[in-house]
């Protein structure tokens, strides 16, 4: 996918935008992720809390009509771009930990967990319990051996 410094510069614009909706105060911190929500055939891209509550939307010129297979893991790279451009911001939001960035479809279906903030643990990109089973069988493999 061709990614121009304009397109990151638009993700990271709406990021801040919906950064900014929450406000630092202490006693009534929200408990939400983030869902960004990507239309393939507008270009448009949706943010939102888990009231599905809009917190901001652009176009994004490069992604108007885009009708490739693998648009929503094509555009993941470019999202966590985007998300490590503003971690510090993003990391320090004034919500109750931990909450994440989800991408999300247009049925608003669940694509991928693209960045988790928790005070002790960060998932930067792909699924928390990804290659967990693989994992669990080596171990076990492991102890029956013994």
């Amino acid at each position: 996918m061709n990614t121009s410094e304009q397109t990151l510069q638009k993700i990271t614009r709406a990021l801040r935008k919906a950064a900014s909706k929450f406000t630092n105060d202490a006693e009534n911190m929200p408990l939400t992720d983030l869902y960004l929500q990507v239309k393939q055939e507008s270009g448009e891209l949706l943010i939102f809390n888990d009231q599905d509550e809009e917190l901001t939307r652009c176009v994004v010129e490069s992604w108007l009509g885009n009708q490739a297979e693998n648009f929503y893991t094509d555009i993941q790279p470019l999202l966590l771009s985007a998300i490590q451009q503003e971690r510090e911001l993003l990391d320090n939001l004034p919500i109750l930990k931990p909450y994440s960035f989800v991408l999300i479809d247009e049925e608003k279906e669940t694509i991928a967990e693209l960045h988790l903030v928790d005070d002790e643990l960060m998932l930067v990109s792909g699924n928390l319990m990804e290659g967990l089973s693989g994992d669990l069988d080596s171990f076990l493999e492991e102890l029956m051996q013994k």
